[in-house]
């Protein structure tokens, strides 16, 4: 199939001036080899990432031009004023590989007893999720912004087009966004920005009704006359940003605003035989993927056989990580505790003599820490025919982030001070201009020096765990893109509930049970990748 026909299925909005339908992913087929790439994560806003690539943009053009329109699209997920947005590049054959860290940052005047919890552990009145307080300065933006300058080759303005024309024009809303909306309304109801936004008349949108944002639309058009987003963090934009949070008793003020910066940092990384696995460093959440992965390496577990103690020793390394997640990690820049540290073959070493100790004689590790749910995000990934492929992965938090909108100019947040863990003592507590810790995994793979997958997730905490699953079959077990992508997946967040898919095996399930796990079947995060198989880019997402 050429990649014409492939995309011809679907019209390109600019083109046709079609109208575009927000969507609900469904399980989609491994897609054909593609001569210009492919940009994978969202169906309905694909396409515009296809025309970018047929017209010689690179995968990073396609990449943020997608994204950009999937924010207006799944408004639920991600959007401009979203929290925060995390990426993996690899450029020029992976000759420069790079993160790209735009995590959300508290105000200055954050606290760390801003969100204290009661003595039954609850924040009151929940307003480190909903409201205004639970909202920081917005990195979405201003992550896509650098990226487009540092590795793309479109202007700002022509990559934001599609985005703007979904604002000004309108999309229309299947009956999934629709419910999400309905569902919301009493929420909605205490911000006026956001009941003007999503129920204009009084009434949630129906399915199949055309929804527009022309507020945002001229701030978008704003930043394309611009060219920068000037205006957003240190402009005329800014100044009503900062308006709409003091007039709702929120703390970012238009110096925080300025004050922001993303940045493109190093990756983490971790060796595997003769691939090497790239993901942002904290406080993404792909130090705790690597973490797993050097236990396993440390337990020598590709060469046990499959089996119980196989399955245990996985399990155990997946909820001893994630004990050192929920306990130990933070900031980086105000962590006791480092993440090389963690990854460090000497306490992979450790860890691995006590799990192997434990299963030796019987027993699981005994949790002594609270989890909680966290879902949300949009992610793509990208390839073009240069070689250049990537992962992004953006965010709100849970659906429609913090539940406000700055009232004039259409513009929801996220909620990204929710990612913090509202005890003062912890190394995540919140605190003035600190980063939270949250699950986001854009993850390159390498095979020598050439980039063979880019690999991302939607999920929530759900997004580490499947990464984990990916990447042991791929990279330790050696199996193609496909399979890999489809294989079935295990969560625990380190207690001794472990969730599995439907198509987990019976056998596996009651050997867990056997050995002191309680089981059930749950869902799992969206991977969305591409990958170079017999020569040529695939995508996927499952």
């Amino acid at each position: 199939m050429s990649p014409s026909s492939h995309f011809s299925r679907r019209r390109f909005l600019a083109q046709a001036g079609g109208m575009f339908v927000a969507s609900s992913w469904v399980r989609a087929e491994l897609r054909p080899a593609s001569e210009v790439g492919y940009v994978v994560g969202e169906p309905v806003v694909e396409e515009i990432g296809a025309k970018i690539l047929a017209e010689g943009g690179n995968a990073v053009d396609a990449l943020i031009a997608t994204a950009l329109a999937g924010a207006i699209t799944q408004p639920h997920q991600t959007g401009i004023g979203g929290y925060a947005t995390h990426g993996m590049f690899a450029m020029d054959q992976g000759k420069r590989i790079a993160a790209l860290d735009a995590n959300t940052m508290a105000p200055a005047a954050f606290t760390n007893d801003v969100f204290k919890p009661d003595a039954q552990g609850r924040v009151p009145e929940a307003k480190n999720y909903h409201g205004w307080l639970s909202t920081g300065v917005p990195g979405v933006i201003a992550g896509l912004k650098l990226a487009l300058d540092e590795l793309g080759t479109m202007s700002f303005a022509d990559v934001l087009a599609p985005a703007i024309k979904l604002t000004r024009h309108g999309f229309q809303i299947n009956a999934a966004l629709a419910k999400r909306i309905a569902s919301s309304e009493a929420s909605f109801a205490k911000d006026v920005g956001m009941r003007r936004l999503f129920f204009p008349r009084g009434i949630a949108p129906t399915a199949g009704s055309v929804f527009k944002n022309p507020e945002l639309a001229e701030v978008l058009e704003t930043l394309a006359k611009a060219n920068s987003i000037e205006p957003f963090y240190r402009g005329d934009i800014a100044q009503r940003i900062a308006e709409g949070f003091a007039k709702n008793g929120g703390l970012v003020t238009k110096d925080d605003l300025a004050a922001y910066r993303a940045r493109l940092v190093q990756p983490l990384r971790l060796d595997w035989g003769d691939h090497t696995i790239h993901t942002p460093p904290l406080a993404c959440g792909g130090v705790t993927v690597l973490q797993m992965l050097a236990i396993l390496k440390a337990l020598k577990w590709d060469k046990i056989a499959d089996g119980r103690e196989r399955l245990v020793l996985r399990v155990e390394a997946m909820r001893w990580a994630w004990r050192d997640r929920l306990t130990l990690l933070g900031d980086a820049e105000f962590s006791a505790v480092t993440q090389e540290r963690l990854l460090s073959d000497d306490y992979a070493a450790e860890c691995a003599d006590k799990i192997r100790a434990a299963v030796k004689a019987g027993r699981i590790l005994e949790p002594d820490f609270r989890t909680s749910t966290q879902g949300g995000t949009l992610n793509f990934s990208a390839c073009d025919k240069s070689g250049n492929s990537a992962a992004l992965t953006l965010t709100h938090g849970d659906g429609f982030g913090a539940h406000v909108t700055v009232d004039g100019l259409g513009l929801t947040l996220g909620h990204g001070m929710s990612r913090f863990d509202p005890r003062p003592d912890h190394p995540n507590a919140p605190g003035p201009r600190k980063r939270p810790l949250h699950n986001m995994v854009p993850l390159l793979i390498t095979k020598g020096t050439q980039p063979v997958v880019a690999i991302g997730g939607r999920g929530g905490r759900r997004i580490p765990n499947a990464m984990l699953e990916f990447l042991t079959q791929r990279v330790v077990r050696g199996r193609p893109f496909s399979e890999s992508l489809a294989s079935p997946r295990l969560h625990t967040e380190g207690s001794k509930h472990v969730e599995h898919q439907k198509s987990w095996p019976k056998p596996s399930i009651e050997a867990l049970q056997k050995a002191g796990y309680t089981l059930k079947t749950g869902g799992s995060a969206t991977l969305s990748g591409v990958a170079i198989e017999n020569g040529k880019w695939v995508a996927g997402m499952l």
